[in-house]
């Protein structure tokens, strides 16, 4: 089994994030804001106990892609999922500043 094959992502609107688990221990979130038909992306952190297992990645593109899959759009004010998208252009049609100007 995978490292990956080990995780899920889950989000919780609640609390307005996505969680990702490492087993059955939550290993980190993303939290985003909701406006209109926007959701944008605030802040994101992994744990420490769970680093260097790329679980980062996993979370930012599950997270991103559900948001596509909901319709909506993205705007990365948190320096994880920015820095995610910049390297992933093909979220770019999706990324507010990037295929979506306003």
């Amino acid at each position: 089994m995978t490292e990956l094959a080990e995780t899920k992502v889950a989000r919780n609107a609640e609390q307005n994030r996505y969680e990702i688990y490492y087993g059955s221990a939550l290993a980190g979130f993303t939290e985003y804001v909701e406006r209109d038909n926007d959701s944008d992306f605030v802040h994101t952190e992994i744990d420490k106990a769970f680093g260097g297992k790329g679980l980062g990645t996993v979370l930012a593109k599950e997270a991103l892609d559900d948001v596509i899959a909901r319709g909506r759009t993205i705007t990365a004010h948190c320096p994880f999922i920015k820095g995610f998208v910049d390297k992933h252009p093909e979220y770019d049609p999706h990324v507010v500043g990037k295929g979506i100007q306003r």
